[in-house]
């Protein structure tokens, strides 16, 4: 099979072309190779091309070195890697492997010229495939069959896979969510070697894990997902509480889910309390951002919320926000909004900017009161009426109810 579609086709440039002539003149073979692949044939343009060759590191630098290309970023030489930059493109290309060794969290590798062997040692069979710089596709593993029929399977036995590296756990129901059509479209014995293998998650560091889950609570089926995952005991290992409140979670995805959650909105409904908000981020190490916004969630889903005797639903939220002066107060509102399934609101607010109080600490000075207590004491009751005027009073209006 040969790909002619406009995505294949806008990946060319002169750096491509460039690349692809220095290959060829040192007989050595050049392919696009695992998502960048997966994504072509799914009619998208992906965001990140990676490339797979039969020449080493070393004669991928006299190659490059003799053609006077600049090579940046080191880093991935030990792993086959070599990163060239021509017109201002950056092309990462890595030499064909094979795993020596594995400790279910890293590999040691051999450099091979068999692509069948490389496509081998891949997480999952719409991942193993190469596409020529022609178009021409190579599937060793019925990837493009599986990608059709919209399966994800992993490449030969999925126990082996898995125990070269368990976090390919978490991959199998990250690229679930992207390519199933069913929720529940799973094999049998895919689950099997899961749910055996579950434990080895504990070794895999938490950066990793949280990569892998955040991209899978905002995917689709997540709230399906989290729920199979807890069904093959594989919570514990992750960083998420053991007693997950699995149907509030389901609420919460279903309701926010058109309104693009942030993944911690959608996590934060298996937590029962702040305390196991601050075990997971022992676990998964994540920012402070995220944690702070998992912990004013569980903190406010239930005790700030519109106001059934209000006119303006919409005025505990802004309030809220007015009161706490905090730059991404704000942001977090949004997503308690998104939380609690209130769209009406949501959109409301996402139109609503934080108004300017018109009366400063000068303006009092002014009027003889030198205090600083005074002055602090008179600001915060002057707010609090321009708050109840739903921020309308003018600066004259708000001096008018100072008492002297």
């Amino acid at each position: 099979m040969k790909l002619k579609t406009s995505e294949f086709q806008s990946l060319s440039s002169d750096g491509l072309n460039d690349l692809a002539e220095i290959f060829e003149k040192h007989r050595h073979e050049l392919r696009i190779a695992g998502g960048a692949v997966r994504d072509l044939l799914s009619g998208k343009r992906p965001d990140d091309v990676d490339f797979a060759t039969t020449a080493t590191p070393e004669e991928m630098k006299h190659m490059f070195q003799k053609a006077g290309i600049r090579m940046i970023n080191n880093k991935g030489e030990k792993h086959g890697t070599i990163t060239a930059r021509l017109h201002n493109e950056n092309f990462e290309v890595t030499t064909l492997r094979v795993d020596v060794q594995t400790d279910g969290r890293h590999a040691e590798v051999e450099f091979t010229t068999d692509w069948q062997k490389d496509a081998e040692r891949r997480d999952l069979t719409i991942n193993s495939m190469f596409l020529g710089l022609d178009g021409t596709l190579y599937d060793y593993f019925k990837g493009y069959e599986d990608l059709q029929n919209r399966e994800v399977r992993f490449v030969g036995s999925a126990e082996q896979r898995i125990q070269e590296d368990y976090l390919r756990i978490l991959r199998y129901f990250r690229f679930y969510g992207r390519v199933a059509l069913e929720p529940d479209g799973h094999k049998p014995e895919t689950l099997a070697a899961i749910r055996e293998n579950g434990r080895g998650l504990a070794a895999i560091s938490g950066e990793r894990i949280w990569v892998e889950l955040k991209k899978m609570v905002v995917g689709n089926h997540a709230a399906h997902l989290l729920e199979l995952m807890y069904r093959l005991e594989l919570a514990q290992y992750i960083g998420l509480p053991p007693d997950g409140n699995i149907e509030e979670m389901k609420l919460v995805r279903n309701t926010a889910k058109d309104h693009s959650p942030k993944p911690m909105t959608v996590l934060a409904a298996l937590f029962r309390c702040p305390e196991e908000v601050e075990k997971m981020d022992i676990r998964l190490k994540v920012s402070r951002e995220e944690k702070t916004l998992a912990l004013f969630l569980v903190k406010y889903r239930r005790e700030l919320c519109k106001s059934v005797d209000e006119p303006d639903s919409l005025k505990p939220f802004t309030d809220f926000i007015f009161d706490s002066r905090e730059l991404d107060t704000q942001s977090k509102v949004c997503e308690l909004l998104k939380y609690q399934g209130e769209e009406k609101l949501l959109a409301e607010l996402s139109r609503w900017s934080v108004p300017r109080f018109p009366i400063s600490g000068h303006d009092l000075r002014r009027l003889g009161i030198t205090s600083g207590k005074d002055i602090g004491g008179t600001l915060q009751e002057l707010r609090d009426i321009w708050k109840k005027s739903r921020y309308q009073m003018d600066k004259d209006e708000l001096l008018s109810y100072i008492k002297f």
